[in-house]
């Protein structure tokens, strides 16, 4: 089981840069693969970045690719999502997930879920 606490989220202009982390309780999150969702005022949760549970494995949702990066360090249990280059269309709040198995794009495979954390990008 894992608990998970987003943090790092804030109000930026575009083209700025923001790093959001997500603490993990429990003792086998390097068993998980972890990614981040976000969810847009009147929007559905998309899929933005997984990473698989070693590290070595990254995948991108187009809109981001190239702009965002996920890492994670499992002896500090904590996911990051680095974001630059950010546009008004990156506000939203952003989730991070977690699943014991491997990477999925869609929200339902996802077991484990933090409360989100706020992105506002300003123009």
């Amino acid at each position: 089981q894992l608990q998970l606490v987003e943090s790092g989220g804030g109000l930026v202009q575009a083209g700025d840069s923001l790093r959001l982390s997500c603490a993990a309780s429990g003792r086998t999150f390097s068993s998980y693969a972890m990614c981040w969702f976000r969810q847009a005022p009147g929007k559905e949760r998309e899929f933005v970045t997984a990473i698989d549970w070693s590290g070595g494995d990254t995948y991108y949702a187009g809109s981001v690719k190239g702009r965002f990066t996920i890492s994670r360090d499992n002896a500090k249990n904590t996911v990051y999502l680095q974001m630059n280059s950010l546009k008004p269309e990156d506000t939203a709040v952003y989730y991070c997930a977690g699943r014991y198995g491997g990477y999925r794009d869609y929200e339902r495979a996802w077991t484990w879920w933090g409360q989100g954390t706020q992105v506002t990008v300003s123009s």
